[in-house]
């Protein structure tokens, strides 16, 4: 077998390792090594030396561990067997990858779950040509771009995943939004792929994501974008979903042809957003709508709340409408709880002080600015939650709107307070 005399890289620029065809050398050989490549020998499974740009010769002086794996018998110049590897170190920046499958995310701001792809490039270096010769190429007589991409696949796909998950919960973004966020993202990817690749003697020089993805036709993405399309629209009309609720409301009482209702609430809408007056006629409207709905309806003896006609129990107080007689309540006048003027369940501004009415929802009495608890009855008031604003029940210990916690403990006593009275009703501590 003939005895090679110069031994140079003939591979193509996308190969990142390639080994010398013939193993048949001898220590006169010549090994030429281009500029960003390494030449590594390898005899009997053993790396025996790493080579870098230039004209070498394969001799005991510069390997000198050829002395005790070579026979000389020809003085100092012997055949031998070994296998040169060379190793491009050139940078590598257009190394394709992407997602094969959709990955499950959900979206930490709306909380659906939807598919997401990705794609983009990254660069690599070859940094350690013995580590990466060893730990990745093994026996392969070549190994190139596709390779790579092949071997790593499992692992920037697990990488990529659990990185687009932790970046949007950390950030609080949305999946439809993620893409407005690509280059925080691309950093953050390569702080998390590199040490990866690091272990077999590759550097990550760069990590790209060119587009994150989410299917149009899945479904609850289409929601999402149909709510948040709907959300724009009123944002830019100006008004809410509680709102726009009551217009299909009214809209539906007005097409009702059933009863002298529609009429009315029909013209009060009519006219109301013709002349641009929708607040003041439509209240006039609803009023006289409201009023004449009623006369299908009477009042508790007890309580005076409106019930059915039809329905013989109250459903406030459980008063019997057919059988029993109310409790005869003692009259009482209402007045201003600071001018002491005659006011009446529904006076809004006292007419002698000017002062707005706080009326109580049970007596209809006037509570005085400040306090939370009826002097008339002993009704505690609603109150606003400290998170959200929504009046609710003093009795609560969470807002049934936002989850703010709002009972709390005497610091004397520890014992549980609800609402916000100004002294604790176990042991009287002011607060």
């Amino acid at each position: 077998m003939a005895i090679v005399d110069v031994v140079k890289y003939n591979g193509t620029p996308d190969v990142f390792a390639w080994k010398y065809p013939n193993e048949e050398l001898g220590t006169w050989t010549q090994l030429i090594v281009n500029e960003a490549q390494e030449a590594v020998l390898v005899k009997g499974g053993q790396v025996l030396d790493v080579f870098g740009s230039g004209r070498h010769t394969l001799d005991t002086a510069n390997i000198p561990l050829l002395n005790n794996i070579v026979n000389l018998p020809f003085g100092d110049k012997s055949p031998f067997s070994a296998e040169i590897w060379y190793i491009n170190k050139a940078y590598n920046l257009d190394v394709k990858w992407g997602t094969s499958s959709p990955i499950q995310l959900q979206d930490p701001k709306y909380g659906i779950f939807a598919p997401v792809r990705a794609n983009g490039i990254f660069g690599i270096r070859i940094e350690d040509s013995k580590k990466f010769l060893i730990k990745l190429v093994g026996t392969m007589p070549i190994f190139d771009k596709d390779s790579l991409t092949k071997y790593f696949r499992g692992v920037y796909i697990a990488k990529v995943k659990d990185s687009i998950s932790s970046y949007l919960v950390q950030e609080k973004i949305s999946i439809l939004e993620i893409n407005a966020y690509i280059d925080e993202l691309s950093n953050y990817l390569q702080e998390k792929v590199g040490p990866t690749l690091d272990d077999y003697g590759i550097g990550l020089v760069s990590f790209y994501v060119n587009e994150i993805s989410v299917p149009e036709e899945d479904p609850a993405v289409k929601k999402l974008k149909d709510a948040l399309a709907k959300r724009a629209e009123m944002d830019i009309i100006g008004y809410d979903y509680r709102q726009e609720r009551s217009f299909d409301t009214l809209e539906g009482a007005a097409n009702n042809n059933g009863g002298m209702v529609s009429p009315l609430m029909g013209a009060g809408m009519g006219m109301g957003i013709g002349f641009g007056m929708g607040g003041p006629m439509g209240a006039q409207f609803g009023n006289m709508a409201k009023e004449m709905s009623t006369e299908q309806s009477k009042k508790c003896p007890q309580c005076h709340v409106q019930i059915p006609m039809s329905q013989r129990f109250c459903g406030n107080c459980g008063f019997d409408t057919k059988d029993s007689e109310p409790d005869t309540p003692k009259e009482t006048k209402l007045s201003c709880s600071s001018c002491d003027a005659q006011i009446t369940e529904t006076t809004k501004f006292c007419p002698n002080c000017g002062r707005k009415i706080k009326h109580c929802p049970n007596c209809g009495n006037d509570i005085p600015e400040g306090e939370t608890v009826c002097s008339f009855c002993g009704d505690v008031l609603p109150m606003p939650c400290p998170g959200c604003g929504k009046p609710i029940s003093s009795q609560a210990k969470f807002c049934p709107e936002c989850g703010e916690k709002l009972a709390k403990n005497c610091p004397k006593c520890n014992a549980a307070i609800t609402g916000t009275p100004k002294f604790c009703p176990e042991c009287g501590e002011k607060f």
